[in-house]
């Protein structure tokens, strides 16, 4: 935190005169390459009774990467709760209008985050869980720094990091369970009978309805898989979004996330007509996520907030009837029930178990769930290695740690030794779109992670640490949108007269990815989107500017210094309530950082003398060397 406080007061705000717009002025960028290869294993040690076990040395621990023997450089016990406990610290006040995404968490401390998946669970599940929830809270102690997220079609911050137990009551008073969109049986009633079921019991056993029959088993098979795949989509998104959120906090994070199911892949089906046409997979997405979780020491405690199973074919809400005409149906679909429910648990044992967790199946003792998992992921050792090899090759590593027999251990399995340093996928696909002409810009194709990044209420990932100053313009309200801007088409949500505001930032330079190329340049590139977002979450306004930057060394020195400073413009409805929210992205490395700031909380503010808006934007050229 103190790092963090001394380059926001390092930071100058001489920043760029470029108006917002598709092809912004080339801005000087930076990287500083200061990442040490250095690995960290958090280890959870209990006994036979799932007791942590305590006052374990250094000599006690045998680490291996791969075959081979690594030596431990550092070593600490943390424990729950902590000798040492300390609140959630607070930043020190900022000037007016002046914004960042750095999240103050407790030092030395393990944070712990509640995940309530509304996506993959019915309601009546989802009302078990916040029973459970309220049970487990009325005993809480404060003093545990933890957070509450929210999973529908997106990822929601539903109370941010807090170590007063109530605040948490609180929110979990007022959370109702919400309907999934993507769910047949949304409130888990086991009761709603599919379409082709209807018609079988009206068709009865006419032959001639077979064809049709089967026709509608396939359509209802392709649609249930589709929503299967958008659910298992959404949640990746999600996942993703929070391993980035929390990859800018220290220590170690225990995810309790409460989930009805995971659809991490679809089978086949043989009784289709085309088996094959409901098979989809996301395993590299998955594996992707995973290893975003374990770099940024997240534990993964998966709760199947269903708890104890029983087959809804069992259930009194079931008439039955299909099974009357085709008996083989029954053991179909109770095949079809166990190799789903394998499935989901199985993704759920797979996660917790690579990134160190537990998983907690078949159980309606949540509250005991929730206990076991945040005081088992409170107590555990910080091992740290430099690996024998220091070679990026992209290979999964494999790291086992051995202790003396009788204790049970749960760390990360495993990291991929990809260069963080190193241009990623959309950076590669960039460069070809751009063909053989040399410095020509070209608009990156859209990604998943920024538009994710970006959705109104979402956590504020802080891959890239940057502070903002917001300001409304030295300007009467206009009837037009300043250059660079793209409002909603719908009349009805984006309509004048509008305030500009006037965006200053400065970028944390160490976390953005500069080429080094044989011409002694430096090169990269950054986009900053600034949305603005109406009460209802609706966009009404996108504001989008890349920088491709080419710098020599003494520039690269200067930004050190004082940062990566940026400017922009962004026109808001004068009339309505307004959320403006800043997103910047390193497009070669993938890091990303954004912030939300009600429009309220600036437009009072003394206002800020701008350039003339119809007078074209200064260009700044790159600092090359002569």
């Amino acid at each position: 935190m103190l790092r963090f406080v001394l380059f926001l007061l390092l930071l100058v705000w001489s920043c760029l005169p470029a108006t917002c717009q598709g092809n912004a002025a080339q801005t000087a960028v930076t990287t500083l390459k200061a990442n040490a290869r250095l690995v960290v294993v958090d280890v959870v040690v209990t006994d036979k009774n799932q007791n942590p076990v305590h006052d374990l040395k250094q000599s006690d621990f045998s680490l291996l990467e791969g075959n081979a023997p690594q030596s431990i450089t550092h070593f600490e016990e943390h424990r729950y709760p902590a000798l040492n406990a300390q609140p959630v610290e607070s930043l020190p006040p900022m000037p007016p209008g002046m914004f960042t995404n750095f999240t103050a968490v407790p030092p030395s401390s393990s944070l712990n985050i509640l995940l309530l998946d509304t996506l993959n669970t019915p309601m009546t599940d989802q009302a078990f869980v916040r029973d459970q929830l309220k049970n487990y809270l009325k005993k809480a102690q404060p003093g545990i720094p933890t957070a509450i997220f929210g999973l529908t079609s997106r990822l929601i911050m539903l109370q941010g990091f807090t170590s007063n137990p109530d605040l948490l009551k609180a929110l979990v008073e007022k959370k109702v369970p919400g309907a999934s969109p993507l769910l047949n049986d949304a409130a888990g009633t086991d009761g709603q009978q599919s379409l082709s079921d209807q018609f079988g019991d009206v068709a009865g056993n006419d032959p001639n309805s077979a064809q049709i029959l089967a026709n509608l088993q396939q359509f209802e098979a392709q649609e249930q898989s589709f929503q299967l795949q958008l659910r298992a989509k959404y949640t990746l998104d999600a996942m993703n979004l929070l391993a980035r959120y929390l990859s800018g906090l220290p220590g170690r994070k225990n995810l309790i996330w409460f989930s009805g199911s995971f659809p991490i892949s679809v089978l086949p089906d043989g009784d289709l007509q085309n088996p094959f046409a409901t098979v989809a997979s996301y395993e590299d997405e998955f594996l992707e996520t995973t290893n975003l979780f374990t770099t940024s020491q997240v534990a993964v405690y998966p709760v199947d907030a269903r708890g104890l199973m029983v087959s809804p074919n069992f259930s009194a809400s079931n008439s039955g009837s299909k099974y009357v005409r085709n008996p083989r149906a029954f053991g179909s679909d109770e095949t079809k029930f166990f190799q789903q429910t394998s499935a989901e648990h199985s993704t759920m044992l797979q996660m917790a178990e690579q990134t160190g967790g537990h998983a907690f199946i078949n159980t309606n003792g949540l509250t005991q769930a929730i206990a076991t998992a945040i005081t088992s992921g409170s107590n555990y050792y910080t091992l740290a290695y430099t690996p024998t090899d220091p070679h990026y090759d992209g290979r999964y590593r494999k790291i086992r740690v051995h202790l003396q027999q009788g204790q049970n251990l749960s760390y990360r399995r495993g990291y991929y030794a990809v260069d963080p340093d190193a241009p990623t996928k959309l950076a590669r696909a960039k460069a070809e779109t751009q063909g053989n002409v040399k410095g020509t810009p070209v608009k990156p194709p859209p990604t998943d992670i920024m538009r994710a990044a970006m959705t109104r209420g979402a956590p504020n990932p802080s891959g890239i640490l940057f502070k903002v100053r917001i300001l409304p313009a030295a300007t009467t309200p206009e009837a037009t949108l300043v250059s660079g801007n793209e409002a909603n088409p719908d009349l009805k949500l984006s309509h004048g007269p509008y305030r500009r505001y006037v965006l200053e930032m400065a970028a944390d330079p160490r976390a953005i990815l500069f080429t080094h190329t044989s011409d002694a340049l430096y090169h990269g590139d950054i986009q900053v989107r600034a949305y603005v977002y109406n009460q209802d979450g609706a966009l009404i306004i996108d504001c989008f500017n890349t920088a491709h930057a080419t710098i020599d060394a003494p520039a690269m020195q200067r930004m050190l210094a004082t940062g990566i400073q940026m400017h922009q413009q962004i026109s808001v409805p004068e009339k309505g309530t307004y959320f403006l929210r800043i997103g910047i992205h390193d497009l070669n490395s993938d890091r990303l950082g954004a912030v939300e700031v009600p429009i309220a909380t600036v437009k009072n503010l003394p206002p800020l003398a701008v350039p003339d808006a119809a007078a074209p934007p200064k260009a700044a050229a790159a600092e090359v060397p002569k």
